[in-house]
């Protein structure tokens, strides 16, 4: 997969072709350019609605039931997701139907109804849905980590899936005029992946499905503010018998030259069954079952994090011992085996991520969205060879800073107070 191309069609709609050997499946994915960082508070919500509503029927396939099963006769595997920069959807299927999943995809992004009535029955399916979210504390401590460190008042820190309150608000002009604003031919990236010898012919169909998407001018986001003078704490009050932590510090964004060195800093943290959170808080302690550090980069910031269920009684204890791990590093480093083991770990993950076409579409398709440069898997591989012990050690230093620490706590605790206490390097 070091190879693909690229055209750009007349409308600025930007198109990705990567031919693959042995594969008799081909993955469209269409990437758009937009998410909850680009809603107001009045909208917020609206972009995880709309990709609702686009399967809920056009003037061609009048219904959601006509719809997908144009798509379950041939088997296809198909879906939909909603970023806080990016909102995609994709066919996987045999190389066979290409053409029936670029008709299908253009035909629901360009000729969806959004009937009211439609609308109205699908409010209750998303409040379900925000009732889940909220209901799997495992997943909402990131979304309430992500609220504490950019805001309510900013997109970034507002929820993908929006409030009760807009949800029950939204009319079908509301999302009109979002699809006016957002969806339009130089925010798109098409990207099909798969069969090589389809190809030429998905080359030639993209014209014909995605030419017609408007082009105008496309606003940017708001910025970001990333002052902060001390750490900062979320406690959402939850009788659960596991206390779930988000523990994280600012970093840096996906344009950032050290976003390498930070993905090898928290596969060390807590990547995978022997890095040294997971062998010192579970294996040697006993003191949470699941713990992990991971890095989340939007283009222009970032954070690292570490997330835990953990035994009520034990979590000062486990805070502490995390927050230990995190200095740890700043103050002396890592050693050329641990760093090597973990760049290791990272080529075989990405080379086992990248065996399926709807995989590579995405790696291809996000890259060409958020960064309109693509660097292939071999480069990728390269920059994280390059990571030295030095940067891993300078970065540490940068970020593990009172000044940029922040908490997220779902659970059966009273106050703030007691964690703030503790929540210092």
């Amino acid at each position: 997969i070091n190879m693909y191309q690229k055209i750009i069609l007349k409308n600025k709609l930007r198109a990705l072709f990567i031919p693959l050997s042995n594969s008799k499946s081909i993955t469209t994915l269409i990437l758009v350019n937009t998410g909850s960082r680009f809603e107001n508070e009045n909208n917020n919500g609206i972009s995880h609605f709309l990709e609702h509503m686009f399967f809920k029927g056009t003037k061609k396939r009048p219904n959601t039931f006509k719809l997908v099963s144009e798509l379950d006769k041939i088997g296809a595997n198909y879906n939909a997701f909603t970023g806080k920069e990016v909102t995609g959807f994709y066919i996987k299927s045999s190389s066979e139907h290409l053409e029936l999943s670029l008709d299908i995809l253009s035909d629901m992004l360009l000729n969806s109804k959004f009937e009211q009535k439609e609308i109205n029955k699908e409010k209750g399916v998303i409040i379900e849905e925000m009732g889940m979210v909220k209901d799997t504390p495992m997943h909402y401590v990131s979304d309430l980590f992500e609220e504490l460190l950019y805001g309510k008042n900013n997109p970034l820190g507002r929820f993908i899936i929006g409030t009760k309150k807009n949800i029950l608000n939204f009319r079908q002009k509301d999302f009109l005029d979002y699809i006016n604003q957002r969806y339009l031919a130089g925010n798109i990236v098409v990207c099909i992946a798969g069969d090589k010898n389809k190809i030429p012919l998905a080359k030639e169909l993209t014209e014909k499905y995605f030419g017609k998407f408007k082009n105008q001018k496309i606003k940017g986001y708001e910025k970001i503010n990333e002052e902060q003078k001390k750490p900062k704490i979320l406690l959402h009050k939850k009788k659960t018998d596991q206390t779930h932590i988000a523990l994280g510090v600012r970093a840096y964004g996906l344009k950032s030259k050290h976003r390498f060195a930070l993905k090898v800093l928290s596969i060390i943290l807590g990547g995978n069954m022997s890095s040294r959170l997971f062998v010192n808080i579970r294996e040697r302690r006993g003191l949470a079952y699941y713990i992990k550090t991971s890095h989340e980069a939007f283009t222009d910031t970032g954070y690292l994090l570490t997330q835990a269920g953990i035994n009520k009684e034990k979590i000062f204890e486990s805070i502490k011992l995390i927050l230990k791990e995190y200095k740890k590093i700043a103050l002396k480093g890592v050693d050329e085996k641990e760093l090597q083991k973990a760049k290791d770990y990272i080529k075989g993950i990405s080379s086992i991520s990248l065996e399926t076409s709807d995989q590579i579409a995405n790696f291809f398709a996000n890259q060409e969205v958020l960064l309109k440069n693509i660097t292939l898997l071999d480069n990728y591989l390269k920059k994280i060879d390059e990571v030295k012990k030095e940067e891993i050690q300078k970065i540490a230093q940068d970020i593990f800073q009172n000044s940029k620490l922040n908490l997220a706590i779902i659970g059966d605790h009273k106050k703030e107070k007691n964690f703030l206490d503790i929540l210092n390097f």
